[in-house]
């Protein structure tokens, strides 16, 4: 206050107003302690809402490629970042660190005209006409993968006339045959995915009986057709002709799995049946733990571990040595039929829930510890694992009646198929791994090309996994 008045009243003794004094209106922003990495990578970020940012991550198409190499280079040129390979949009953010500048300045002037290899690391070559740093110049000739593109439309639809549209059913089976088990009311009809011939197995209409499981034994020789009133008949696919009829059941068996030579059999009477089909009848093991209706059977790849599922809502875990489950998962809220064991990670089972829980959820078998679940949005009717990728395909009713591809463990949706107008309640992986068909009650089954033969690449490399030292 002492300065303006002192200047107000110096100089001729003229006072004048302190709005009158001069003094400058330009904001100039500190910028010493700016992280530019981070404010750069933002940058991209704020511009989009998160669901157009969730959209473009998802995205795989050339023209997001495209905007991912021109943020690579811009961080390369600007930044310092030296990203020499293509970051792919898929990757999982978590895994990745902030990439920290190196140690030059924001902006150059100059270009340092050292002679030295082109190969080398350092940012410019002598020789080069291109603004471009050397690694810049890697990042450019680096190796894109192909976007991956799942067809939306089945390549083959058949009409498959009494297709049962019952939950608790499991009516198709693919044989590593290649053949196709279908049951259609009270006949199981193979078709040839060769020859597209269809024939007719069996008939059960004489006995007054209908078809509610089919499976095929892992050798595709044989199939186990399981029955409305309780029986397990067992057919020579190749001959046509049934070679033994297994009772113990007093209900309906809606579902079946073959561990080598031995049949479990899931029935609406709560019991499981264990049976080596080489025995003679009576020789059995009877697992009873469920407390309704068991819809649900899987064996592990390594023969070890049966996996039930029923109607009151638990998921059961055996071992070959107990009559009683090992494991017990009660977190479902509502009936367990989908079931499947990961080929990929030893003791990694997932499973889905009907209606009223909708979620897909996975476990370790080996620890007996939940891992992680997700809502499906809809009625999980079946599961199946790809046999050369970490995916998963499964197939949903009430009320999306869609197909959804899974990555594991991200859980991001590879792709969305539509085109049943019912339940997707039946599904089979064929032997190659690479087409699945499915079926629901509108009394079609349709195939379709989902997975890839291209192993994963980010295979374990565990010093712990014997098989890789194995030469």
């Amino acid at each position: 206050e002492q300065g303006v008045s002192d200047s107000a009243t110096s100089g001729s003794g003229r006072t004048c107003s302190p709005l009158s004094v001069r003094s400058g209106d330009r904001y100039i922003p500190t910028r010493a302690g700016s992280n530019w990495s981070i404010n750069f990578h933002y940058a991209n970020e704020n511009c989009h809402s998160p669901s157009q940012n969730h959209k473009a991550k998802d995205a795989s198409t050339e023209s997001g490629k495209d905007t991912v190499a021109y943020a690579a280079l811009l961080r390369n040129e600007l930044l310092g970042a030296g990203m020499e390979a293509m970051v792919e949009p898929h990757a999982d953010d978590r895994r990745q660190a902030v990439l920290t500048p190196s140690a030059r300045s924001l902006f150059r002037y100059t270009v340092h005209t050292k002679k030295v290899p082109f190969d080398s690391d350092n940012d410019v070559s002598p020789y080069s006409l291109s603004p471009l740093s050397n690694k810049s110049h890697k990042l450019l000739r680096s190796p894109r993968k192909p976007a991956r593109k799942i067809s939306k439309i089945p390549f083959k639809v058949l009409d498959a006339p009494e297709l049962q549209d019952d939950f608790y059913l499991n009516l198709v089976d693919w044989s590593a045959g290649n053949l196709l088990s279908v049951g259609l009311g009270a006949c199981v009809y193979l078709w040839s995915a060769c020859t597209s011939q269809v024939t007719r197995l069996c008939d059960l209409s004489v006995d007054g009986d209908s078809v509610t499981s089919v499976c095929w034994n892992e050798r595709g020789s044989l199939v186990a057709v399981g029955t409305h009133k309780g029986y397990v008949q067992i057919w020579d696919a190749a001959g046509g002709r049934k070679l033994s009829s297994l009772e113990g059941h007093s209900a309906r068996v809606g579902a079946l799995a073959w561990n080598g030579e031995q049949l479990s059999s899931g029935s609406r009477d709560r019991v499981i049946l264990q049976r080596d089909v080489r025995s003679p009848p009576g020789a059995e093991r009877r697992l009873q733990g469920h407390r309704q209706e068991v819809c649900g059977l899987k064996w592990s790849p390594d023969h070890q571990h049966l996996a039930s599922g029923g109607n009151d809502n638990k998921l059961l875990v055996w071992n070959s040595s107990s009559l009683l489950p090992m494991q017990q998962y009660s977190d479902h809220l509502a009936a367990v039929k989908a079931i499947a064991w990961s080929p990929h990670q030893h003791g990694l089972l997932a499973s889905g829930g009907g209606t009223a829980d909708r979620c897909l959820r996975f476990w370790n078998t080996l620890t007996g510890q939940p891992l992680q679940s997700t809502d499906t949005g809809s009625q999980v009717c079946n599961l199946a694992w790809s046999k050369h990728a970490n995916e998963l395909v499964s197939t949903h009713g009430y009320s999306q009646n869609q197909i959804l591809v899974w990555k594991y463990p991200s859980l991001t949706q590879v792709a969305k198929l539509t085109g049943h107008s019912y339940r997707v309640l039946y599904l089979a992986v064929s032997p190659d791994g690479e087409a699945i068909v499915t079926g629901a009650g509108d009394e079609t089954l349709r195939f379709w090309n989902v997975f890839s033969k291209t192993r994963c690449t980010k295979e374990s490399k565990s010093v712990l996994n014997l098989f890789t030292r194995i030469r």
